[in-house]
C-alpha cells in the first residue's frame, strides 16, 4: 500500500453515515415496533415543549405527521435513511407523540380455508 493509498480522516468522516448514527446515538432498531416501510404515523396531542427532550428531527416528525404519513414518505421528506426514521419514530412513540398503525397481512397464511379457496379457483379455471 503506497503513502497515497492510505485512507484519510476525511475518508472515514462520510457525514452520509455519521449523521444518522449521531442522530440515533448509535441505535439501529426502535426499542418497540417493527415500523415497517408502509407502516402509517401520526402525531397525537399538541406540540411538544421544549422541556421533552426532543431533537430537531423529531420535531420534524411530528410536524409532518399531522396527517397521517408512512415510514417511507417520512424518510423521503426528511432525506433521511429509513431505518434512521424507524429509530426516530420509536422515540417518539414511546414518549406517546405519535402511534403508527403497522400494516396488517391480508391473508392469514396458515389458514387452511384460504388454501382450499384457491385451489377450487384454479380448478374451475
Amino acid at each position: 500500500m503506497s503513502r497515497t493509498d492510505e485512507p484519510t480522516d476525511e475518508h472515514w468522516l462520510d457525514p452520509e453515515i455519521v449523521r444518522p448514527y449521531v442522530m440515533t446515538r448509535g441505535r439501529t432498531e426502535p426499542t418497540r415496533g417493527k415500523f415497517d416501510l408502509i407502516s402509517l404515523a401520526v402525531a397525537v396531542g399538541g406540540p411538544p415543549g421544549p422541556d421533552a427532550g426532543l431533537d430537531p428531527e423529531h420535531l420534524s416528525i411530528i410536524r409532518l405527521c399531522r396527517a397521517p404519513l408512512s415510514v417511507a414518505e417520512i424518510a423521503a421528506h426528511l432525506d433521511l435513511p429509513a431505518g434512521t426514521v424507524r429509530v426516530l419514530l420509536g422515540d417518539l412513540f414511546d414518549k406517546g407523540f405519535v402511534t403508527v398503525q403497522e400494516p396488517q397481512p391480508e391473508v392469514d397464511m396458515q389458514d387452511e380455508k384460504m388454501y382450499r379457496a384457491v385451489l377450487d379457483g384454479l380448478r374451475s379455471l
